[in-house]
């Protein structure tokens, strides 16, 4: 199989994994269905305001019996000139819908009832898709599995390379102490978050890019790119040092 082949071969399995872990945490995080009432009155045919006072009218019933009042939020909607403007909007669970609907007509109330038949149909497809999904721990095992290969691929110029801080040791040098050095003698300097080598170097096989993934506890993704050194970059160090550490 040829590299580009190879490459886009796990980035196709890399994705449906990536599809597989985001209806987990959809399923985990429960996702409880609710209903807007911007959605009751297109779908009732009903103006919004309308939907709004009938709503407000029957708040008052419900919070004695239920001990709450409805969710109320806002939707962004765009203009006609392109613009947008904020729209206060219910957002009710199918028991508060289904109160609500009691004032409507039956035709209202027919839509609605189907609306909600639907959206139950929509949810237990995908919890039957849910349940053919591999245990979380399997999912998340085979995506580091496949960022692995990928950085393998990645570092395969850096394998059997040297970090700064490996080849300041073989100087008796701290890695700080290293980098000012070679900095000084124009050997390397410093650009994009990390050191790279002097452009009259380059072509030497002096070096390699290497680079690490990681991530924080909150999940997010950090990127390290760094230069390593060669033995044929570790012999020329050492013919500039003036160090024998070979």
């Amino acid at each position: 199989m040829s590299s580009n082949k190879l490459r886009f071969s796990k980035a196709r399995k890399f994705n449906k994994i990536m599809k597989e872990i985001t209806l987990l945490k959809k399923n985990m995080h429960g996702n409880v269905q609710t209903m807007t009432s911007l959605e009751i009155a297109e779908l009732t045919g009903k103006q919004h305001k309308d939907v709004m006072k009938a709503i407000r009218n029957m708040e008052s019933s419900w919070e004695k019996v239920c001990g709450r009042k409805f969710a109320l939020t806002s939707r962004t909607i765009i203009q006609p000139n392109g613009g947008t403007r904020e729209v206060p909007c219910y957002v009710l669970t199918k028991t508060e819908t289904l109160y609500i609907a009691t004032k409507f007509n039956d035709e209202a109330r027919a839509k609605l009832v189907l609306r909600w038949e639907f959206l139950e149909r929509e949810r237990m497809a995908e919890q039957q898709q849910m349940a053919a999904l591999p245990s979380p721990k399997r999912i998340l095992a085979a995506a580091d599995e496949i960022i692995g290969e990928g950085l393998k691929m990645l570092n395969e110029a850096a394998e059997d390379t040297l970090t700064a801080t490996q080849v300041a040791k073989t100087f008796n040098m701290t890695t700080l102490d290293f980098n000012a050095v070679l900095n000084n003698l124009g050997i390397q300097y410093y650009r994009d978050g990390h050191w790279n080598l002097s452009d009259d170097l380059q072509g030497r096989d002096y070096t390699a890019m290497r680079t690490h993934v990681s991530y924080s506890l909150k999940g997010k993704k950090k990127v390290k790119v760094y230069m390593t050194w060669t033995m044929a970059g570790l012999k020329y160090l050492n013919s500039k040092l003036g160090y024998p550490n070979l």
